[in-house]
């Protein structure tokens, strides 16, 4: 039986051939020098490292060649697959040095400089509107009056002619401060400054009185247990509802915009006679008979209920020291926070006290 021949001549595979070799692995190494980006880089790679490239290609026809010939084509395709792979790796790390030394150049910020934003804040709603309409009215010549939150019975109820058996006194409506007889309460409205205004005041006088008051309501979309009035009074000699009328009309307009008027309903109220409820012309439709039909925000009524107001009561000029056959007077009171949610259609009172910056943000520094 023969030997093997040891002198068998490996068949020539033409990409494993050392010319060949070389010739690959200097175009690989020539293109990633030539590389300017990390995505020319890449491309490079791709071209010369992956696995169609000619090297690869290359690796593969090792299997074709007899088993004494593998080893020596497997280090020489070894050798040049390693170098070129060291070459990738160099240029990487110094295209990455040059594009994050560029993007830090453009990105540069200088600290030292003046900051050109500064982030303003926000006021909350209730507090703007509450100076909205003290300026309206200070520029119309009255004057802001502020009161304390936990009053006397008598200036709350008594003077307003509330009687003892009135209902608003139960604990259904009121907040009454422990023990029974402090006789105070947590005011129910701001009315017990215009007491105030009368008994330490000789008219004329025309104050304006915005402030927080509290009742026992349960929290809801439309009710809270705390929140805010403003309530105007005018004490001089002549004084009618004419004159209140005007007085509204040019707060609606001041607060909601020209064109704005309101309309009276007939009503009751202990401390006025003759009393009525305001109503402020629907801001949206404004009346007119082509969308009121279609309004959601008035109903289709073409008329919002914004509060109430009247001609004062004698009993509570006499009450407040006023004498009634020389001065007549009127009042008026509306909800601030009703005028709030209105003017910015909010469909929930309880965003008004949540204390969430998202909600004031956008209401900036006034109205």
């Amino acid at each position: 039986m023969s030997a093997p021949n040891s002198d068998y001549d490996p068949v020539e595979v033409t990409p494993l051939h050392p010319d060949e070799v070389a010739r690959v692995a200097r175009e690989a190494l020539e293109a990633v020098a030539a590389a300017t980006t990390l995505a020319d880089l890449k491309q490079a790679r791709l071209d010369h490292a992956g696995d169609r490239s000619p090297l690869a290609l290359a690796n593969r026809e090792i299997g074709a060649l007899p088993p004494q010939a593998r080893k020596e084509a497997g280090q020489r395709i070894g050798q040049a697959r390693g170098e070129v792979n060291r070459a990738i790796a160099a240029r990487t790390e110094e295209l990455e040095a040059v594009e994050s030394a560029a993007q830090l150049a453009a990105e540069a910020v200088d600290v030292t400089l003046p900051v050109d934003r500064e982030v303003v804040g926000a006021r909350h709603p209730i507090t703007t509107i509450q100076e909205l309409v003290a300026d309206i009215f200070v520029a119309m010549g009255w004057e802001v009056a502020e009161g304390p939150e936990v009053e006397a019975e008598w200036l709350n109820f008594d003077a307003m002619n509330l009687g003892p058996d009135h209902p608003a006194r139960t604990m259904q409506d009121t907040f009454w401060v422990e023990p029974a007889e402090s006789a105070q309460v947590l005011r129910t409205h701001t009315s017990p400054v215009q007491a105030r205004s009368m008994l330490t005041r000789t008219p004329p006088i025309y104050v304006v009185c915005p402030g927080r008051v509290y009742r026992t309501d349960e929290a809801d979309a439309t009710h809270m247990p705390v929140f805010h009035q403003v309530e105007g009074l005018a004490i001089d000699e002549g004084l009618s509802m004419a004159h209140l009328k005007g007085t509204l009309d040019h707060f609606a307009q001041a607060v909601y915009g020209d064109g704005m008027t309101t309309r009276f309903r007939p009503s009751y109220f202990p401390f006025t006679e003759p009393s009525a409820e305001v109503d402020l012309l629907c801001y949206v439709c404004h009346n007119d008979p082509a969308s009121v039909g279609s309004c959601r925000t008035c109903g289709g009524e073409g008329w919002i209920e914004w509060g109430g107001c009247g001609v004062v009561n004698p009993r509570v000029l006499v009450a407040c020291g006023v004498d009634p056959e020389r001065y007549s007077g009127f009042a008026f009171g509306m909800g601030l926070d009703r005028t709030v949610t209105s003017r910015y259609d909010i469909a929930d009172l309880r965003d008004l006290w949540d204390g969430d910056v998202r909600f004031t943000e956008p209401f900036g520094v006034g109205l």
